[in-house]
């Protein structure tokens, strides 16, 4: 069984950063690629940004240029690097990875960490 736990989130003021870090545990043997999801109050979910094995990488829009997604993939961590936020970047983030866990590639979500900005 693989747990993923995220952490990082928090009230920033408008233009400020936060890095959202998601950890995963258990038998892990690859991480395979990995990502972040958003979901806004009343809004449906979106992705944000993920992460191949070879660290190849794709944003949403309103992502590109601000976020960086990037891994350690040693130690089954990935983080959000988010600049230049803005009101409209609350949300839930969630994170999910697809990876080899025994004999068995599945992807695992975390319960996801709130980011609030706010002057």
């Amino acid at each position: 069984q693989v747990q993923v736990a995220e952490s990082g989130g928090g009230l920033v003021q408008p233009g400020g950063s936060l890095r959202l870090s998601c950890v995963a545990s258990g038998k892990i043997f690859s991480l395979e690629s990995a990502g972040w999801y958003w979901q806004a109050p009343g809004k449906q979910r979106e992705l944000v940004a993920t992460i191949t094995l070879s660290d190849a990488t794709t944003y949403s829009d309103s992502a590109k240029g601000r976020f960086t997604i990037t891994k350690d993939s040693a130690k089954n961590l990935v983080y959000l690097q988010m600049n230049s936020l803005q009101p409209e970047d609350t949300a839930v983030y969630q994170c999910y990875v697809y990876c080899r866990a025994a004999s068995v590639f599945d992807t695992f979500w975390g319960q996801g960490t709130q980011v609030t900005v706010s002057s």
